[in-house]
């Protein structure tokens, strides 16, 4: 029977309601932390960027960000907010002083939305606002005024403070990782040269913008010294690597645009037009662009993102009377990089070296891909290894958050994991074996293994992540020796022909639980020696206890609990210091006597601790 449709079926939400009803569509997907979109990293983020903003307006050259378990405070040292309007400042649904657009010219937030979301998804927010000798205090639960202070007289220098505690009630369980937030400081000092940001009493600073950007995020030299083109509104910074595929890092006002847009895509056609014209050779673009590193940040008045979280640029205009974005990008690069080329033959030189290379490497590859690809296709339409799951993207094309893809050991865990799954976002792939040691092996086994040539077929990066089929690949494997093994295997695949599939945050490991506790009135499931003894005290004497030597002994009405909303995702992460060539040849390579002494030694160090 169809539900009553009713005049008291229309409601009308209060904005901090709203929010808190749909905070999807301020902060993307809400997520534990595991991953560096999840929203409590956009909540800090919507914080700094106002303080961004101050400094980008001439004021403020040093902002101070703690984190301490799970509150936050970012203190600035720009003007303030006026005393007046705080509260509507902080609580009131588009206020704000950037609609005027001589106050803020080319910054991030433009709407009046961003720290209401924060307001409005907090248990504990405050916010101060220090000014001419003068200070103004408000404190909010949940976007509600919990205290409101006078102004006062404070000997406090100029700027804004706030601290905040994200909601458990819609976070849950969250947690915050260092290394996201690092990488967050990082990006806003590149972007910001003459910013200093203290995060957890350490200090970041740039000199040299996307220049020391690259530099941070390469593994290893470049095949040609970076090129740095700097111009008004615009800054690109780019080399070849030694790696596979492409890795950009794109900005508008200062927002990192992870998904790209309008600018990013106009860099690469310009790229591949400037490359064809200065060697007058008619290149095809994947020769010109596999394994450039490169970078890319513009300002722009009034920027249009495709959503509140600023990830993509959709301008197509700079202003009422510019050029566009497309434009834009394109003279500044056809113009300032042939110049470079024509004053650096010697980089000229190498970089024509290394398109050349590529050329004849694609074409020797052509026959074992066209080959590949009809396997690839065959198998897919007999559909042994793959079981897809419906739903992949959004009706703007983009990857659904949940859409996954499980890989499994053998036909006995996926099997328990196919029958579990949410067919709507959840695909399976299964191994058979184990796979072969890439390290060290060029491309062409992709094409010729035919399970990685499964695996890159069913996840669709032969060309690049642009066509990515599914937001999280989640290696799923026993927790032996073997299931261990299988998942460095995995790994090596991965770092040595997609590093960025890593890079991106988009591979993670499935935790399984080891051990279930168990009496006649509850079943407790453990991940460890300690959750385990914490259950079996709880659950008082002799409760049945069962250790799990693989996920095919997991019941599938067992696993769907595993890998529903409860699910435990270890994201698989890069740091910044690391050199994916010395990693894989250190844990991959021949050098098997190295390995033993480190695993000996450090089986000697564990034992002295335990004692």
């Amino acid at each position: 029977m169809a539900e009553i449709y009713s005049e008291d079926s229309i409601r009308t939400l209060d904005w901090q309601e709203h929010i808190r009803l749909r905070p999807g569509m301020y902060i993307g997907k809400l997520g534990d932390g595991s991953a560096a979109d999840d929203g409590i990293y956009i909540l800090v983020k919507e914080v700094v960027d106002n303080s961004i903003d101050e400094f980008a307006m001439g004021t403020g050259t040093e902002i101070r960000i703690t984190v301490e378990d799970r509150k936050v405070t970012v203190r600035d040292f720009g003007r303030g907010i006026p005393l007046g309007k705080l509260v509507d400042a902080s609580s009131k649904m588009n206020t704000g002083a950037k609609y005027d657009s001589e106050a803020f010219k080319k910054v991030v937030g433009l709407n009046g939305v961003g720290i209401k979301a924060v307001n409005a998804l907090s248990e504990m927010f405050e916010i101060q606002s220090f000014r001419g000798g003068k200070m103004k205090y408000v404190s909010y639960s949940r976007a509600k005024i919990v205290e409101e202070r006078e102004i006062e007289d404070t000997d406090q220098p100029d700027g804004t403070q706030v601290v905040f505690l994200a909601d458990k009630e819609i976070f849950g369980n969250y947690h915050f990782i260092a290394d996201y937030l690092e990488a967050m400081v990082k990006n806003y000092v590149f972007l910001n040269t003459g910013l200093t940001i203290v995060f957890n009493d350490h200090k970041y600073f740039s000199k040299h913008g996307l220049y020391d950007l690259l530099t941070e995020n390469m593994n290893g030299d470049g095949l040609y010294p970076i090129i740095h083109l700097k111009g008004d509104d615009i800054e690109i910074a780019m080399t070849h690597g030694r790696q596979y595929g492409e890795e950009y890092y794109s900005f508008v006002n200062g927002q990192h645009t992870t998904q790209g847009g309008t600018h990013l895509a106009a860099f690469r056609e310009a790229l591949s037009k400037t490359i064809r014209d200065f060697y007058k050779k008619d290149f095809d673009v994947s020769d010109i662009r596999t394994s450039i590193i490169g970078a890319i940040s513009i300002k722009v008045q009034e920027p249009v993102f495709e959503s509140q979280t600023k990830t993509k640029l959709g301008s197509k205009d700079m202003g009422p009377d510019g050029p566009t974005v497309r434009n834009f990008v394109m003279d500044f690069m056809t113009r300032e990089l042939d110049n470079y080329l024509h004053r650096n033959p010697d980089t000229a030189e190498v970089l024509l070296k290394k398109i050349v290379e590529t050329e004849r490497e694609r074409k020797a590859m052509a026959g074992v891909q066209k080959i590949a690809r009809e396997r690839a296709r065959q198998v897919s339409l007999n559909n042994k290894k793959l079981r897809d799951c419906r739903v992949h993207f959004n009706s703007n094309h983009e990857l659904k958050n949940e859409s996954s893809i499980f890989i499994t050991e053998g036909d006995s865990a996926s099997g328990s994991i196919t029958k579990s799954r949410n067919v709507n976002t959840q695909a399976v792939f299964s191994l058979r074996g184990k796979p072969l040691n890439s390290y060290g092996l060029t491309k062409k086994v992709v094409y010729e293994n035919e399970e990685f040539n499964l695996l890159q077929a069913a996840l669709n990066i032969e060309n690049g992540l642009e066509e990515l089929r599914y937001n999280n690949v989640i290696i799923a494997t026993d927790a032996d020796v073997d299931g261990m093994h299988i998942r460095l295997l995995l790994l090596t695949f991965f770092l040595q022909f997609f590093p960025d599939l890593v890079r991106r945050g988009h591979v993670y490991i499935l935790q399984t639980p080891l051990f279930r506790v168990r009496n006649k009135k509850e079943t407790r499931y453990c991940y460890s020696d300690a959750e385990r003894e914490n259950a079996i005290r709880r659950l008082g004497p002799k409760p049945e206890i069962t250790r799990f030597k693989g996920l095919g002994e997991i019941s599938p009405s067992e696993f769907v609990h595993f890998i529903g909303k409860d699910i435990r995702l270890e994201p698989v992460r890069i740091s910044k210091g690391d050199s994916i060539s010395k990693v894989l040849s250190y844990y991959m390579g021949k050098n098997t006597p190295e390995r033993q002494d480190f695993i000996i030694e450090n089986l000697y160090v564990e034992k002295d601790e335990l004692r």
